[in-house]
């Protein structure tokens, strides 16, 4: 038996597409490696999709994807993630099931209080499998808790879909709300998971092959920095081995401006890329610690975008949001409203920068800022009527 596992892909994920076309391209050459490979199947762990309706775009791909391995006879096995499930239960993974391009295998009933899963058996190896559908907000720990566990006595090669955090599986400093190992259903030969962004394969007692084949292509900053490119688990007659798609090299840049003025961490930046090779390449440029004069907005790294780009780089990105600045001092203050507590830091912060009429600006942006959704706006709309208030109060 030989399938391939992977997840989180968060097709139309990134906002920009020049990067969110690397996670399609990602999607394109897990499916060209799967038919490659011979595979039997392959199975899908979540969050194939960033949202339950994702643009059309970015759905016709997908559909062109899923329909190559349809025409190679491999079936597509998927449960709904936290991602491409929403609270009214739509998702367009029913648009696809009923074109046969994928089976989502979260069937069952509820029976005296308890769910009762059924299993969709897999017709070239027999291989039974079901899963568990994510939901935000630990939604979905109610279907573990009713679930009718008969099923762990069910014989045969059987194979479990999952989209919750498992505690014993997370990395030591995330905080994600999660669940021990034993909310799973014993007795299964594989459990393919999703939902967190880490690389890992373990065994536990009664649960063999507990799986996390990470993010399909890095979903945001941090993974990009962290694991470079995504990948997937190739399972081969009881082998699990953990397989990179590299869709472009990444160039990590951290500059750590502790004890040093802004215009030094500058010139420390321009040194260190003018000499390095970024051709084709992605780069992030992160910047942290605390300033000892300036602020993080007098790092000209637009500058340092140019010249990136005027080096072949193939798009570039920046974090400034761990810089500290000394001429900005941290103000502690008691309240006993939300309002008054803003007024004090007002008062005892004016002063502290050289920005015009800055008191009557802070106001304005903390009234744009105090703006709730309209019924009947999108979420895009919500953020465009934000971004033009905003772009007003500051003169642009």
């Amino acid at each position: 038996m030989k399938f391939t596992h992977f997840s989180d892909c968060h097709i139309g994920g990134w906002r920009d597409d020049r990067i969110g076309n690397l996670g399609l391209e990602a999607f394109r050459q897990a499916i060209t490696q799967s038919i490659a490979k011979n595979v039997d199947f392959v199975l899908i762990g979540g969050d194939l999709f960033n949202t339950a309706l994702p643009t059309i775009d970015k759905l016709k791909e997908v559909v062109i994807s899923l329909k190559r391995l349809k025409q190679n006879n491999i079936p597509c096995y998927v449960i709904p993630g936290s991602h491409d499930f929403s609270a009214s239960g739509k998702t367009m993974l029913d648009v696809l099931e009923h074109v046969e391009l994928l089976v989502n295998v979260f069937k069952g009933d509820v029976i005296d209080g308890k769910l009762k899963l059924k299993f969709t058996t897999d017709k070239k190896t027999g291989a039974k499998i079901t899963g568990i559908l994510g939901k935000k907000g630990m939604l979905d720990k109610k279907y573990y808790e009713d679930l009718d566990r008969s099923i762990e006595n069910e014989g045969g090669f059987k194979i479990f879909l999952f989209h919750i955090a498992i505690k014993e599986l997370m990395p030591d400093n995330d905080k994600i709300e999660n669940f021990p190992v034993t909310i799973l259903p014993r007795n299964f030969d594989y459990y393919a998971g999703g939902h967190i962004h880490v690389i890992k394969n373990e065994n536990f007692e009664g649960r063999k092959n507990v799986t996390y084949p990470g993010a399909l292509f890095p979903n945001n900053f941090r993974e990009l920095e962290d694991f470079r490119n995504g990948g997937y688990y190739f399972y081969n007659e009881g082998i699990v081995t953990w397989n990179p798609i590299a869709i472009k090299d990444v160039e990590v840049l951290n500059f750590n401006c502790d004890g040093k003025t802004a215009t030094q961490v500058e010139t420390e930046i321009l040194e260190k890329i003018k000499n390095i090779e970024v051709k084709d390449k992605i780069v992030t440029l992160r910047v942290k610690g605390e300033l000892i004069s300036g602020k993080a907005s007098d790092i000209k790294l637009n500058d340092m975008f140019g010249i990136l780009f005027h080096k072949g780089a193939y798009y570039v990105m920046k974090s400034t949001s761990l810089v500290k600045s000394k001429e900005f001092e941290e103000v502690k203050t008691s309240a006993s409203s939300i309002e008054e507590a803003e007024e004090k830091v007002i008062k005892n912060n004016i002063g502290q920068s050289s920005i015009k009429n800055e008191e009557e600006l802070v106001r304005n942006l903390i009234k744009v800022f105090s703006f709730e959704k309209q019924e009947g706006e999108t979420k895009f709309e919500f953020e465009k009527r934000l971004l033009e208030e905003t772009n007003k109060i500051l003169g642009n």
